[in-house]
């Protein structure tokens, strides 16, 4: 249950739509910095926006939008990345009453097709001419669609010239008609099988999530007295994407844009734009890890790194002993040691994010323990949440002053959660989607009561801390009728610095197997590591061989979390990793293992077929045939 002590307090309810807190904003503290955007395209310079003058400029795209016959009702797609122009532009159609349809921007054009036609759109931006010419491929199957606009060719200073006649009053007047239940956003599904379903999300729902958590939780954002800054770079064709930027706009945070995610742009960014809170996903916050580990390896320091990580788990879960009344806290030397490393280690890791990160969320994704533990070892609590598309975001979050690594927390304030004798996790609450577009049937399948189906498996302990522990659709069933939850295995091999991705396979299978890709950085730093001589022929082998203990042995680590019968017995290391332009993840880092299992399905039986054969072999001194992993590389 949850301790009424800890709760915290409810949001104010919505009475308009969600652009009406930008103007509030714009009124009440004009001069206040509410977005940062670089000076130049590499520029480490960062301008700030303030919010009169973010709102005159959202009322002149707003004119434009109805120079061009855009008003209440209509849906409107954005296809860009991560940019200042993508909030500047959001915030503008919901100005006028419009509905936001986002659109990741490496979508193909079979995905672009379904999702302008399914919703209707009357228009779209699209950020370069690669977007256009994705749109003009479809343009003849959509009869609705009449604008298209290229950010990168002067769209938004067009539509502000094109509404110049517009007067303010008529803006104003179309902002009003909003209503807290009319429909904000039409978000589609990750598609991690199946086609993408269109999710409408109302001006209420979105704004009770982020209202909810800036009433409880907003006071984590910076330290006292200082404006809080977030680093918005996931993407906001993804609802997590949407919530952050809905956070910063609502709660009056400092926010910066950064398009490019890819390793030192992202860094770069970090460190130049210092944000006091980060957003992020799994897969980054393991990657960043990584380059921690890889760093001090490169360095000489390889050892001490891993002593301060191993340190600074050991002080975080005393903590949490003590904040959860069960333990007295870290002893004198545990003390003594995590000192010793802040000085040496902790504020320099620190200082690579920007130095005044304290905080952060984790989404999308279950957060290992044990990376969530060593994140507040070094002074960064990471609070691990969960939310799904249906929800309108986050559906939980850690209690302030009593979290607990390894779960995603409590039920928000005015959220419901309970757990299906199956383990599916329910949910019901204001932030609960209006159903899926133009799929009545689908509607009804996921809403029951007001509760909502995640498709998601988890539990909730005596204290209603809830446990993610897979999605319902993964569960792998093998040919002995053995059920498996593929999601904690695969955490557990990502924690390897030389995995990159895992995806565990094994339905109809004699056995669980996984297919594996190898970080590319790290894998590199490791060959130089190993200072391997002979020629070129003997190096080649002695190096697979090395590399084949070395994923033996992160396979055995990540086995030893479960049971015999659930443990990897096959893998296959891949030469390519996942990626989205591939398929084979959704826009919000997911795999679609679907799609993953269909590409490598020819892998996936050689390595089944490899390892009945090897057993096979050995059948009269070794009976079981199926005692130890597989080190089949392609």
């Amino acid at each position: 249950m949850r301790d009424p002590a800890l709760a915290p307090p409810s949001a104010a309810p919505l009475t308009g739509g969600l652009a009406d807190s930008l103007f509030a904003t714009a009124a009440e503290s004009p001069t206040l910095p509410m977005l940062a955007r670089r000076t130049g395209p590499s520029s480490s310079v960062w301008e700030e926006v303030t919010a009169v003058e973010f709102r005159d400029e959202v009322v002149d795209l707003a004119k434009g939008l109805i120079a061009c016959g855009i008003s209440t009702g209509m849906r409107v797609a954005i296809m860009a990345r991560t940019r200042y122009e993508w909030t500047a532009l959001c915030h503008a159609l919901w100005t006028v009453g419009a509905e936001v349809v986002p659109i990741h921007p490496t979508s193909s054009r079979e995905q672009v097709e379904w999702i302008l036609r399914d919703s209707g759109c009357v228009a779209v931006l699209v950020e370069d001419e690669q977007g256009v010419m994705t749109v003009g491929s479809v343009c003849a199957a959509l009869p609705r669609l009449r604008h298209v606009w290229q950010l990168d060719a002067g769209a938004l200073d067009q539509l502000v010239a094109r509404g110049e006649y517009i007067p303010p009053a008529t803006v104003d007047s179309m902002r009003r008609i909003a209503l807290p239940d009319s429909t904000a956003v039409i978000a589609y599904t990750s598609g991690t099988s199946g086609r993408p379903m269109g999710c409408a999300l109302s001006h209420r729902g979105l704004a009770f999530i982020c209202d909810t958590l800036l009433a409880g939780w907003g006071h984590t954002a910076a330290e006292p007295g200082e404006q809080g800054s977030v680093l918005a770079f996931l993407p906001f064709s993804h609802v997590y994407g949407l919530m952050v930027q809905g956070l910063c706009v609502r709660g009056g945070l400092l926010m910066g844009h950064e398009p490019d995610i890819s390793g030192e742009a992202l860094y770069a960014a970090l460190r130049t734009f210092r944000p006091t809170y980060l957003y992020a996903v799994p897969s980054l916050l393991e990657k960043i890890y990584k380059n921690f580990l890889r760093a001090a390896q490169q360095a000489g320091r390889g050892a001490l790194f891993e002593r301060a990580a191993g340190t600074a788990r050991d002080f975080a879960e005393a903590v949490e002993r003590q904040r959860l009344g069960r333990g007295s806290g870290p002893g004198l030397d545990l003390r003594l040691q995590h000192a010793l490393y802040e000085r040496t280690v902790y504020r320099k890791l620190r200082a690579a994010l920007g130095g005044r990160v304290r905080r952060a969320t984790s989404g999308g994704s279950p957060l290992s323990r044990d990376l969530s533990l060593f994140y507040e070892g070094i002074g960064i609590y990471v609070h691990d949440g969960y939310g799904l598309t249906e929800t309108s975001g986050g559906v939980t979050m850690q209690p302030f002053g009593r979290e607990k690594s390894g779960t995603v927390g409590q039920p928000l304030p005015g959220t419901e959660i309970r757990v299906a004798d199956d383990g599916e996790i329910l949910v019901r609450g204001p932030s609960v989607f209006q159903g899926y577009v133009g799929d009545e049937a689908a509607t009804r399948a996921a809403l029951s009561g007001g509760w909502l189906a995640t498709g998601d498996l988890g539990r909730l302990d005596s204290e209603g801390y809830l446990t993610i522990t897979g999605r319902k659709k993964d569960v792998i069933i093998t040919s002995s009728g053995m059920s498996v939850a593929p999601a904690a295995l695969e955490q557990r091999l990502r924690m390897h610095p030389l995995v990159h991705q895992a995806v565990v396979v094994g339905d109809n299978r004699p056995c669980v197997g996984a297919l594996i890709t190898l970080d590319p950085e790290f894998l590199a730093h490791w060959r130089a590591a190993l200072s391997l001589s002979g020629d070129a022929p003997t190096r080649e082998a002695r190096e697979e061989n090395a590399l084949r203990e070395e994923i033996a042995r992160a396979v055995a680590a990540a086995n030893s979390s479960v049971s015999r019968s659930e443990s990897i017995r096959v893998f296959r290391v891949l030469p390519k990793p996942f990626d989205v332009s591939n398929g084979l993840l959704t826009p919000s880092m997911k795999l679609r293992r679907d799609a993953i299992v269909r590409h490598y399905a020819l892998e996936i039986d050689a390595m089944y077929q490899s390892r009945t054969r090897a057993g096979r072999a050995r059948a009269v001194e070794e009976p079981s045939g199926w005692d130890d992993a597989d080190t089949v590389f392609r």
